[in-house]
């Protein structure tokens, strides 16, 4: 156990990253058999491919999961994702081609350092090429890059936030892991002891209260928050045998992470986005998975923010004596 995503077996993890940019994309490549769901809580979701996800559609399985950053324009590093597992075999059979399937979302990250530089093909092939079982490399890597959190005062107060992941494992021997890309409007406490991690900053000292800075704004200043929009993307993955429903629920079971972690979430300014896999054998209650997925999400979350760098003038917890 390494304590990130990849303790699932069968699971691996790249990154492309472009820190003078501001930008890059994470893959998450599945093992055959690999059965996915999806739940999209956020208003404004960047995404692709997640319908075929829900569990009244046709496809059972997943080959990889993209998290982009670069707005909507990295949606296109899926393409390249696509390119790879199609020269390594991987796909559904049509006949006369193999069709990888890989769903996809993307965080807004255009603010940070450059808005004309976002990941594409090349970059979300790289990330498959880089991908390994190791440790999942956290903080401004890949997705996270760009990330962002604590923008209800203005993104010139955000604090940094990044990439992170965590695992449990049960005595029987069953994995639920997670890894998020935090990129949130709001701010990031520690369910442990309701302290502000990350948040809007007071140039004072310390983190305002997001709620508060949102309760005094006027209708058409809270409306301009959608300049800085924002998404926080996770993915959980588990050991246990899974329906495409079950998926689903784990999915839906894991937002309860990002909603102990982050005040507030799933906002219209929001695009949180949280896929679910199932990669392996194990026999396990739907239940308890769930449940387990939400822990590990909140852990990520925290991870994320913790790892984090200052970048482009966006300082990190680190650095702020966090």
């Amino acid at each position: 156990m390494n304590g990130t995503l990849t303790d699932v077996a069968g699971i691996t993890v790249g990154h492309w990253t472009n820190l003078e940019a501001g930008t890059g994309c994470t893959v998450i490549l599945c093992p055959p058999g690999t059965v996915g769901g999806v739940d999209v809580r956020g208003s404004a979701p960047g995404t692709r491919e997640t319908d075929l996800l829900d569990p009244i559609n046709m496809v059972q399985q997943v080959d990889a999961i993209v998290l982009s950053g670069g707005s909507a324009y990295g949606l296109a590093s899926a393409d390249g994702v696509m390119r790879w597992l199609e020269e390594h075999g991987r796909g559904i059979d049509v006949g006369v081609a193999r069709v990888p399937i890989v769903p996809a979302a993307i965080i807004f990250d255009l603010p940070l350092l450059r808005a004309d530089v976002r990941p594409g093909p090349e970059a979300g092939y790289a990330a498959c090429q880089a991908a390994s079982a190791g440790p999942v490399v956290q903080g401004n890597v890949g997705a996270g890059t760009g990330a962002t959190v604590g923008k209800a005062a203005g993104f010139n107060l955000a604090t940094k936030g990044g990439l992170g992941s965590a695992s449990l494992e049960t005595p029987g021997g069953l994995v639920v892991a997670a890894l998020a890309v935090v990129n949130a409007l709001g701010e990031v406490r520690d369910p442990a002891t309701s302290k502000v991690l990350a948040g809007p900053r007071n140039p004072a000292g310390g983190f305002y209260d997001t709620l508060s800075v949102m309760m005094a704004m006027s209708g058409q200043t809270l409306a301009s928050l959608r300049r800085s929009s924002n998404t926080t993307l996770a993915v959980v993955a588990t050991n246990a045998a899974l329906t495409k429903s079950a998926a689903t629920k784990v999915a839906q079971m894991g937002h309860d992470g990002l909603a102990r972690t982050i005040r507030p979430v799933h906002t219209m300014f929001d695009g949180d986005t949280i896929f679910a896999l199932s990669a392996g054998d194990n026999t396990a209650d739907t239940n308890l998975v769930g449940a387990l997925a939400a822990e590990a999400v909140a852990m990520a979350v925290l991870a994320g923010v913790r790892a984090a760098e200052t970048l482009g003038g966006v300082p990190a917890v680190r650095d702020l004596g966090g």
